[in-house]
């Protein structure tokens, strides 16, 4: 495994543990989240180099573009969570409430 390997990988285990059991805030779970998709970007886009090839130029695009999505839905929620209940912390949203 090359030390570049390694730190993506790291780096993909740490926002996935970090997801885990760091669950108190809507926020914090959003930014492991994006840190995540990060490390999922910038490995696919060293892939593709080392790889030469051109059939998958636009992967990490399209990554980019679904974490773009997925983080523009997760900051509305947000807004409309705090604005509804007050605040962002998981533990105040109950599901049976809608």
């Amino acid at each position: 495994m090359t030390p570049v390997h390694f730190a993506f990988s790291s780096a993909f285990i740490l926002g996935l543990t970090g997801l885990a059991f760091h669950r108190t805030h809507l926020l914090s779970a959003l930014l492991c989240l994006e840190g995540m998709m990060l490390s999922l970007f910038i490995a696919l886009s060293l892939w593709t180099v080392q790889l030469n090839a051109t059939s998958f130029c636009a992967a990490p695009m399209l990554l980019l573009a679904f974490s773009a999505c997925e983080a523009s839905a997760g900051l509305a929620l947000l807004v409309a969570t705090a604005r509804t209940h007050g605040t962002d912390h998981l533990q105040s949203l109950n599901l049976l409430q809608c």
